[in-house]
């Protein structure tokens, strides 16, 4: 039974509720007791810095240009953003001041615009998890991608393993299943170890973490469990974890598990499947000049992959009653969720092709791919909530990214405010 489906192991949420979009704060500075977007977007601006006085520059039409213009129009010059701002403020076509305006104050706006969007996204899940996961909350998918900067960069940002002076970026998210978008995302030096931007707390628990082997740590696994939290990660090669007890009952000669290594029943083994509950050593943090050492228990699920001709090797603590072998096996390939993310910004939004050596420029746009990508994940549920069950299969998340590249005007009138140009329906977007 395979968890990967249409659906990818969720189904599409009902359509929300039609809600009116709220006024314009441009028509309007009577303030409601909840702030509504472009509220947000203007507080937003004035706590980092970016726009003290609203007069000197229009921080919301700022956003919409940087996040449409970058992601759907393809702008790849300043000047092509700076049209697009006058056009969208009546400013005289000689402002000399939307250059100025890449800053680090900037990078900070973009950041907390995304933080919010990432909030509100989660808040609205787009999906509802398969049945046979009900008693999670959420599976969050984590991984990270290197954006290739120009070498004169190098000094801000280098590279990892280059013979010549090479500059890059690491692009560190946290993809949400259930709300079809990333929960969290991280700008980090590439030479930055992958694991060490998750922080696990106390919002892993009820929620299933799948990992790549870059993120491989039986302590970190450790961790995870002993916060309520569930993980799902290919095994590493060169651990040797020590048999517990089956977790099956196999008819005829089976091999004897208990006591034994892994490599010692891998080149034994016959079985297509094989579940059993193993103990794998790691060490704690060190604490008072010591770090002592300590065991912990999970599953290890081994599945023949006849494509591959060779088994594959997963652990996890969700139990056999909750997922049976096949189906925690499958649940792990839910990771192709964040390889679409990747494939989406460096193939639609040419992330990695930037034609600029000015840091702040850099950084401001790849927050804007990233907004970018997550307003889009959002219109893209709402449109699969409202078509026809049988057509949404066929509307991708690759496939809709392609077609608002090619019809930029489409997702203007889709998102534009109804009461006008200058600031796009956020209230839309949101929810």
């Amino acid at each position: 039974m395979s968890f990967i489906s249409t659906s990818m192991g969720c189904r599409d949420s009902p359509p929300p509720q039609w809600v009116p979009p709220r006024s314009s704060p441009g028509r309007s500075r009577k303030r409601s007791p909840a702030s509504s977007p472009c509220e947000k977007i203007e507080q937003f601006a004035r706590e980092t810095g970016f726009a003290r006085r609203e007069r000197k520059v229009n921080p919301i039409a700022f956003l919409w240009v940087l996040v449409l213009g970058f992601g759907v129009e393809l702008h790849r010059h300043l000047q092509e953003f700076k049209e697009g701002y006058v056009q969208r403020t009546d400013l005289p076509a000689s402002y000399p001041g939307f250059y100025l305006r890449f800053t680090p104050e900037l990078s900070k706006f973009l950041k907390r615009c995304l933080e919010y969007a990432l909030a509100e996204l989660a808040h609205d899940s787009g999906r509802e998890l398969d049945p046979r996961l009900a008693a999670f909350e959420d599976i969050v998918i984590k991984d990270s991608s290197v954006v290739r900067l120009h070498a004169s960069l190098a000094t801000k940002w280098p590279a990892t393993h280059s013979r010549k002076v090479a500059a890059g970026v690491k692009v560190d998210t946290l993809v949400s299943a259930r709300a079809n978008g990333s929960k969290s995302l991280e700008l980090v030096g590439e030479r930055t170890a992958d694991i060490k931007p998750l922080k696990v707390g106390a919002w892993v628990k009820n929620h299933i973490l799948l990992f790549d082997l870059g993120y491989y740590a039986h302590r970190l696994f450790a961790k995870i469990a002993e916060r309520g939290g569930f993980f799902v990660s290919r095994l590493k090669e060169s651990a040797d974890p020590l048999f517990v007890r089956s977790l099956t009952v196999h008819r005829g000669r089976a091999i004897d598990l208990e006591g034994k290594r892994l490599s010692e029943v891998l080149p034994r083994l016959q079985r297509g499947v094989l579940d059993a509950e193993v103990e794998l050593a790691f060490k704690r943090r060190v604490y008072n000049g010591r770090c002592s050492s300590d065991t912990f228990r999970c599953r290890l699920v081994t599945v023949w992959n006849e494509e591959a001709r060779k088994y594959h090797l997963y652990l996890t603590n969700i139990g056999p009653e909750m997922l049976s072998a096949e189906e925690a096996a499958s649940l792990y390939s839910m990771r192709w969720e964040v390889e679409l993310c990747f494939r989406e910004l460096k193939s639609q939004y040419a992330l990695d092709k930037f034609r600029t050596t000015n840091p702040d420029i850099v950084e401001a746009l790849i927050w804007s791919a990233l907004l970018t990508l997550t307003a889009a994940r959002r219109l893209h549920t709402l449109i699969r909530q409202r078509s026809a069950p049988e057509l949404r299969a066929r509307y991708t998340q690759l496939r809709f990214a392609i077609t608002s590249a090619e019809g930029p005007s489409t997702s203007w009138r889709v998102c534009s405010s109804t009461s006008g140009s200058s600031a796009p329906n956020f209230q839309a977007i949101a929810g």
